[in-house]
């Protein structure tokens, strides 16, 4: 890892000062703190306080692995250029065929995964995630679901996170995708994207 503000790296830093910039943000793990309860993962105060003093100076985007839906409560409040759910597809095309393959994909997830303690398959409507923060035998847990979506013929693709497996609708957009979508949307030279997990490293 490599710090950012090193003399290495002025010449980039002025780059980005004077070109047309869009920031962009993960939500869990980057804007809010990863809690045990996914339900009340918020940004704290001063958190959301510099994204409001960001929002005032340059086009800021959130792009989550959460749906569109979740993320706009948690960010409400923020002139935020655009938010992005479940990494990268939210809103976009094809939302009806990938809601019915998550349909049809999850009460097979479902069965599969019951006999697991501290498992639990959310339901974003266009993407699945399988969660075992909760799990004791964790790798036991883990080892069990890859070998799970490996034996399947399910057109998805697996991307692991931190203690979760998310299961996403194979040729949907990534972030990445989505991110350079938003740079020719709102006519930006830069972007500056800051997330913690597996899925950020599509952008």
């Amino acid at each position: 890892m490599q710090y950012l503000f090193s003399k290495a790296n002025h010449s980039l830093i002025a780059q980005i000062a004077w070109s047309k910039v869009l920031l962009a943000f993960d939500y869990d793990g980057t804007l809010a703190p990863i809690v045990e309860d996914r339900g009340a993962a918020q940004m704290r105060p001063r958190t959301w306080r510099l994204m409001r003093e960001l929002c005032d100076l340059y086009p800021c985007a959130v792009v989550s692995g959460r749906s569109v839906r979740d993320v706009r409560k948690r960010v409400e409040g923020l002139p935020l250029a655009a938010v992005v759910g479940n990494h990268g597809l939210e809103p976009g095309g094809r939302l009806q065929e990938y809601r019915t393959l998550v349909s049809q994909i999850r009460p097979a997830l479902v069965e599969s995964l019951s006999r697991f303690q501290g498992v639990e398959v959310e339901d974003k409507t266009y993407s699945l995630a399988i969660h075992y923060r909760r799990a004791r035998a964790k790798r036991v847990v883990r080892s069990a679901i890859r070998e799970l979506l490996s034996a399947t013929t399910w057109p998805m693709r697996i991307v692991p996170g931190k203690l979760v497996v998310n299961v996403v609708p194979q040729g949907a957009p990534h972030k990445g995708q989505a991110v350079e979508r938003l740079r020719r949307a709102l006519g930006v030279d830069t972007v500056f994207f800051v997330g913690d997990d597996v899925t950020d490293e599509d952008v």
